[in-house]
């Protein structure tokens, strides 16, 4: 079965709606020039861009994505955003755990398995990022904490559809540094967590779970990332924010 390849650009706490407007209005025309028959593109706005950004897209082949979200449909959760909130805004995929949420923000792994079981339940389909940091690999620890984290958060999905998942590798290490895993360390990691997949939910499943790389991806080094037999796509965050940078990753040929 040919790849299908995912790139997701995460915007983070940049690009207000003034600035979605302008990244919009020259990405738009160029990306309906790629071919996208082997290729799913998204991206995920912050929140108070969402709503703007879905009219802009409406049309599009750009899938909305957001950068997180609560575990409840609705209640007393201040600061928070529901599944079914993004839901109506139009947003597909959600990315959860986040190197930045976990280190930054203090999400542990109970946290984020709610998180991921709530957009599931929501009909929403998570992106479980997960990572080691530096010290860890110095270690030699990297495959002991991606297995935690891939483990725990999915340890609420019994059972999970094919479509309905995306696991994003990214090494805390590798994140904003402009130092990338060469594609061999990021393939050994994927391979990995297709065999933990396997393990957890059967071969075949396994291989139609989508597994991208991110950590400092740019237009220089995708060609050679994406070539790697387990590397299903791309986790964007700097390079997406130009939305040159962007196409010449959309671009690339799988």
């Amino acid at each position: 079965m040919a790849k299908i390849a995912y790139f997701i650009g995460n915007w983070k706490m940049n690009h207000g709606i003034s600035e979605a407007r302008s990244y919009f209005e020259r990405f738009l025309p160029e990306i309906s020039k790629v071919d996208l028959s082997r290729k799913v593109v998204g991206i995920a706005p912050p929140f108070t861009s969402l709503a703007f950004a879905r009219k802009l897209t409406e049309g599009s082949p750009v899938k909305l994505c957001a950068q997180n979200a609560c575990f409840a449909e609705k209640g007393a959760y201040t600061g928070e955003v529901s599944p079914l909130m993004l839901k109506e805004l139009g947003v597909e995929y959600v990315i959860l755990g986040h190197s930045e949420r976990r280190h930054i923000f203090g999400e542990t792994n109970e946290l984020i398995k709610k998180r991921v079981k709530g957009v599931y339940q929501a009909g929403l389909t998570p992106i479980l990022c997960v990572g080691e940091t530096l010290e860890e690999r110095r270690l030699g620890n990297t495959f002991l904490v991606v297995s935690e984290q891939l483990k725990q958060g999915l340890s609420e999905l019994e059972k999970v559809e094919e479509g309905r998942l995306i696991i994003a590798y990214e090494p805390v290490w590798a994140i904003g540094t402009g130092v990338n895993a060469t594609p061999e360390q990021a393939e050994e990691v994927h391979s990995f967590l297709r065999d933990l997949l396997a393990s957890m939910y059967g071969k075949e499943l396994a291989q139609a779970i989508p597994i991208l790389y991110g950590g400092s991806v740019t237009p220089e080094n995708i060609a050679d990332l994406i070539k790697e037999p387990n590397v299903d796509g791309v986790l964007v965050g700097g390079a997406s924010l130009d939305p040159e940078k962007f196409l010449k990753i959309v671009s690339v040929a799988i």
